[in-house]
């Protein structure tokens, strides 16, 4: 077989992952990014990007996991909604712990760490911005083109695919904080996941940043309501006392923790929005030639399930195998639709169950999380569901199937 040439642009999550993992079965693998290693690594932070076992052993598989021994673990997955009451109690409580740990480690610690490997394997990175005439000189020189960037003009060639898509807005004012100082959790670490009805969610959990061990605040607020709140967020100082001010004003135990923090870095925060969707894979380019999407350039979602990261690493494995088994033959349309169908397999569980949760929560639902108090092998199954959002089908989406489940765990 010929040495195939591969054009991927985007250098994150999934686009380096693949890019090595082609690098190490003998492709020649160019990648396309717009900032150096030390622009992202002095730059704002990128996501929050808490990682669960079945994505970190992807990384593990292609000699890419270089923060197993320095990174935090993610022990467990916490659930709280408080009272309605306004008490300051709590109405539902629990903790389920994770049969492997997860972990976050820093896009700018990850990404330049990562970038260094690929040339390390004999790969090759252009710094430079890919518009469509840069995409059509990179579809001649190759074979295939992936386009695995989540922003920016490339990614107006995928089409919105409506039928897949069940939102064209945002669902969540989105803000992250990365700080020091917070007051662990007692016994183990969690993702200590906090839902106010009609206001939104807030999520920590431990992770690496460019400085050492840190947690990461996710702010998800609904829109027009109270959490809606970083418009007018001007300074980095200005976005910690914000996140202070959502913890005093509806969690009173997640406020008590933060006393003492400080950011990481100015740059530890981000606030923003976007509409979670599914663009269709194959993009055309105006020469005919066709470009295939990858990980956020094609299913973007909500992070409210913390799924992000994990979707990209497991896109990138589908790809890559999809590439390796597809041998010398041409990567026509076809191949590219089946194999972001193959992925499909997987994510269209991960949307529904995403979207799910952006929406008020169904009685059966309410009911399977406050049943997870008085049943630990439940939370510990919702726990693991972050892990593998397959098991929560069909007990967590259809109301018959969890009320069934549940008489199955009373009995």
């Amino acid at each position: 077989m010929t040495k195939r040439t591969i054009t991927i642009v985007g250098g994150g999550q999934s686009g380096l992952q693949l890019g090595c993992g082609l690098l190490s079965h003998g492709y020649d693998v160019h990648i396309v990014q717009n900032r150096t290693a030390e622009q992202i690594r002095s730059g704002k932070v990128l996501s929050s990007q808490c990682m669960f076992d079945a994505a970190l052993q992807n990384e593990r598989d292609l000699g890419l996991a270089f923060w197993d021994k320095t990174c935090p673990t993610v022990d467990s997955i916490s659930f709280t909604v408080p009272a309605p009451d306004g008490s300051g109690n709590k109405a539902i409580d629990w903790n389920g712990l994770l049969d492997k740990p997860g972990q976050s480690v820093d896009q700018r610690v990850k990404i330049p760490a990562w970038m260094a490997e690929f040339e390390r394997r004999g790969g090759r990175i252009t710094i430079a911005e890919a518009g469509i005439a840069e995409l059509e000189s990179y579809a001649r020189s190759s074979d295939l083109v992936v386009v695995a960037a989540g922003k920016g003009d490339v990614t107006k060639l995928f089409e919105r695919d409506a039928a897949r898509s069940q939102f064209d807005k945002p669902q969540r004012a989105l803000a992250l904080t990365y700080v020091t100082g917070m007051t662990p959790r007692p016994q183990h670490s969690a993702v200590c996941f906090n839902l106010i009805p009609t206001v939104g969610e807030y999520f920590v959990f431990p992770a690496l940043t460019l400085s050492g061990p840190c947690e990461i605040m996710v702010f998800e607020g609904i829109p027009g309501g109270p959490m809606d709140c970083w418009g007018d967020v001007k300074t980095p100082a200005e976005h910690l006392t914000k996140s202070k001010w959502v913890l005093d004003t509806f969690l009173p135990w997640e406020a008590e923790r933060c006393r003492n923090i400080a950011l990481t870095d100015d740059n530890g925060i981000l606030a923003g929005s976007f509409a979670p969707t599914v663009r269709k894979p194959v993009g055309h380019l105006p020469s005919g030639a066709l470009v295939l999407g990858l990980a956020d350039a094609v299913c973007l979602n909500d992070p409210i399930t913390g799924q992000g990261s994990n979707n990209a690493s497991k896109a990138a494995k589908v790809y890559m195998d999809a590439i390796l088994a597809h041998g010398d033959k041409p990567f026509d349309a076809a191949f590219m639709q089946a194999t972001f169908e193959r992925y499909w397999d997987y994510a269209q569980y991960v949307v529904g169950w995403t979207n799910a949760l952006l929406m008020p929560p169904p009685p059966h639902v309410l009911n399977l999380m406050g049943s997870a108090q008085a049943y630990p092998v439940l939370a510990r199954r919702i726990a693991n569901g972050f892990n593998n959002p397959l098991d929560f089908f069909p007990w967590f989406a259809v109301p018959e199937e969890a009320d069934k489940y549940l008489q199955q765990l009373a009995a």
